[in-house]
């Protein structure tokens, strides 16, 4: 079924393999194959009680890159050099009238309004622990700790989305049309996103989330089985998204036109502002969050991928690039490891892979190391040794 740009791929269902995009003529290594903005997209609960502030719909960074550069690197007096290179516009920030969250126009805030923000919106309740929307997602602060990988906000937006918007029939459609797992293969799903004691946890939040948003068009998915089914959904689907109005005001710089002796000292201060943050914050750079994108979830895994996703513009819109040329006919094929993860032994890709995703990758890297033995790659080792300080995550999350 063709859905997309017809120049560019078309969509094909299969029915033993699930679903794939394929080139429909040749795709040059630096094109753009689609722009895609998600059904629905959260911020990470974590990322925002640590004052990393985005916009409640689009995901932009509402900071200044200037205000972004002073609070990762603790130095309240910071100036940036070429501070008319940062795009964030702080007059067009608009509020909602009744909880006061903020987004980063008119626009985005009516968007949100129309499509699931009515539903959730706290009102004068923004604050009271004890609003049941405020106890859920305490409780899913407590049982999932950074680095995060989803949120109990884009499960609530899929079913406050669906309850209020006048085409429901449509939406349930587009919801349907991700992957669903078997049972014991959500549980392990479920597993990995909360952890060691997930059944118990499960029927906790299951009860929270019940409490703040249950809907009778919606009841199977309030029911055991339903509820783990959206942790399946989420947790094979979800991709991550993150902005950054510093790393935009970054790549604006890049792109100036300087002397050398210009271009030399800008780098020299953009490399130690860096190393400053790196000091200060760590690893946590970016507002982070997770959407749920049609397009995007259709591209199946390789272990040597064409194709990747970045988020350019400083919101959700994922664009989806070709890393290399692409053949007509050829499969668009993302990684769903990271650089690192790309590099390790087959036996640690595939362990990775069915934990997170529940396949057993057949790409031609793999099938190529087909007759490799079994070994765990020595950098998974040294995570599993490093799982033993979990502990401190919190401690070093409050320093940020």
């Amino acid at each position: 079924v063709e859905i997309w740009n017809q120049n560019l791929i078309y969509f094909l269902v299969l029915y033993k393999q699930g679903k794939g995009l394929f080139a429909k003529k040749a795709i040059k290594k630096g094109d753009t194959i689609f722009v895609e903005r998600p059904l629905v997209s959260a911020q990470f609960l974590w990322n925002s009680l640590y004052k990393y502030k985005a916009c409640e719909y689009c995901l932009r960074a509402l900071e200044t890159a200037e205000d972004n550069a002073r609070r990762l690197t603790g130095i309240p007096g910071l100036s940036l050099p070429h501070p008319e290179l940062c795009s964030v516009c702080p007059e067009m920030h608009q509020a909602c009238p009744q909880c006061q969250v903020m987004y980063c126009s008119i626009e985005c805030r009516q968007s949100a309004a129309d499509q699931y923000h009515r539903t959730l919106c706290l009102g004068s309740s923004q604050d009271d622990p004890d609003h049941p929307i405020n106890k859920l997602k305490d409780a899913w602060r407590s049982m999932h700790y950074p680095p995060e990988t989803t949120s109990i906000m884009l499960m609530a937006r899929m079913v406050a989305t669906i309850k209020q918007v006048p085409d429901k029939g449509r939406w349930q459609k587009f919801f349907s049309q991700f992957c669903s797992r078997a049972t014991n293969e959500e549980e392990e799903i479920a597993h990995k996103l909360l952890g060691e004691k997930f059944q118990g946890q499960l029927t906790l939040l299951r009860t929270l989330f019940a409490t703040a948003l249950y809907d009778d068009q919606l009841s199977r998915w309030f029911t055991p089985v339903g509820f783990c089914s959206l942790f399946s959904l989420v947790g094979t689907n979800g991709q991550g998204i993150g902005t950054s109005s510093l790393s935009k005001w970054v790549h604006a710089c890049d792109a100036l036109e300087l002397t050398s002796q210009q271009r030399e000292q800008l780098d020299f201060f953009i490399d130690q502002l860096y190393k400053d943050i790196e000091k200060e914050t760590g690893d946590f750079l970016n507002c982070e969050g997770s959407g749920l994108f049609l397009l995007q979830s259709s591209c199946n895994h390789s272990c040597i991928p064409n194709a990747e996703a970045s988020f350019p513009n400083n919101n959700f819109l994922l664009h989806l690039s070709a890393i290399g040329d692409i053949n007509p006919g050829e499969e668009i094929c993302i990684s769903y490891l990271d650089c690192c993860q790309r590099d390790r032994s087959r036996h640690s890709r595939h362990k990775i892979l069915r934990e997170n995703y529940l396949f057993v990758c057949s790409c031609p890297k793999c099938v190529s190391q087909m007759d490799e033995l079994d070994l765990t790659s020595d950098e998974e080792e040294g995570e599993a040794e490093g799982e033993t300080e979990g502990d401190d995550m919190e401690d070093e999350m409050t320093d940020v």
